[in-house]
């Protein structure tokens, strides 16, 4: 009768912590607090009194050309939105890792052979040491790629402004806009330098530098290089001050880098935090192994202790996700 309770309560326990994180992952996404609801309630404000107000002063011929530039960026911007996610290849070229597939595949597989033999080293039984090593497998080389990813796109998004003021000091001393380019594939730092070289390279060969421009968005997913793609857009058709543009263009992006300072800075304590909470029961458990080892050994050697050591793990990383969901701030 005890086993069978048992049974039912670690049922329980596992359907709360899935639901828990089916909550913690798609509630946001369907929330009118949502960070990107916010962002288009304010650049499309419903009523569009704000947007009258901001285009009184603009030539017609030139707005309807910044209309028509703007409309074409949010169609193809909706268009990928509906893809799926990047693919294999594209997140490798993102992560700045030179594997092809194969060797992806063969990392993984590599990961997985040396997890199951570490934890049947541990004399947990051949289907723990089975499962850790396909949960390794697929996730390790899965995190590691989107880790890299994430790296390189923020150091694209710090480095940006500085490329953009290069180009704006290029433009005001009269300079054509692919040698300002030019310079900054020379000058700047990675990942800005090679990302500059490949709209020069591209440009070389025939390509308007307009049409090259809109390809960086889709080598860098990231709000920045969309908005340098669509000013350089609105400027090879409707024309203006470049240089005011882009000098606009870059206060907007240091403006952004400082907001994301700032909510990084405020987010620290929470952070700490919640890195304390999650490793608290890992190291009491180590504690345990070292102070009593027979009081712990129970969990390693009994089938109750095993079924005990899983459910934890999925609690602690169903509340690890939630801290991570509740601490990381979009803006």
């Amino acid at each position: 009768m005890s086993h069978a309770i048992l049974i039912v309560l670690i049922f329980l326990l596992c359907t709360a912590a899935m639901l828990c994180a089916l909550v913690a992952i798609c509630y946001p996404r369907v929330s009118k607090n949502y960070p990107l609801n916010q962002r288009l309630e304010l650049v499309a404000p419903k009523d569009g009194r704000a947007a009258q107000r901001g285009n009184e002063n603009i030539d017609p011929a030139r707005k309807r050309s910044i209309e028509d530039t703007l409309r074409e960026n949010a169609d193809r911007a909706a268009i990928k939105a509906k893809k799926s996610k990047p693919s294999l290849t594209a997140r490798l070229r993102q992560a700045q890792l030179k594997w092809s597939k194969k060797t992806y595949y063969g990392v993984c597989f590599v990961v997985a052979v040396v997890v199951c033999l570490l934890v049947f080293a541990t004399r947990l039984g051949p289907l723990p040491a089975f499962g850790f090593g396909l949960s390794a497998g697929l996730l390790l080389p899965h995190w590691y790629v989107n880790f890299k990813r994430r790296r390189h796109l923020k150091r694209f998004t710090a480095n940006l402004a500085d490329a953009v003021d290069i180009v704006v000091r290029g433009v005001k001393v009269g300079l054509p806009l692919i040698e300002c380019f030019k310079i900054v594939a020379r000058e700047a730092r990675s990942p800005i330098k090679e990302e500059f070289q490949i709209i020069v390279e591209d440009q070389l060969v025939g390509m308007p530098l307009a049409d090259a421009t809109e390809r960086l968005p889709e080598r860098v997913p990231v709000a920045e290089a969309r908005f340098f793609s669509i000013v350089i857009a609105i400027q090879s058709r409707s024309g203006g001050s470049l240089a005011e543009t882009l000098g606009n263009l870059s206060k907007v992006l240091r403006d952004r880098q400082k907001m994301f300072d700032k909510i990084k800075a405020l987010s620290s304590e929470s952070k700490a935090s919640a890195y304390i909470i999650s490793a608290l029961p890992l190291v009491v458990v180590g504690a345990l192994s070292v102070v009593s080892p027979s009081y712990i050994a129970l969990l390693f050697t009994d089938r109750t202790g095993h079924i005990v050591l899983v459910v934890c793990a999925l609690l602690m990383i169903t509340g690890t996700l939630v801290m991570r969901k509740m601490i990381n701030f979009d803006f």
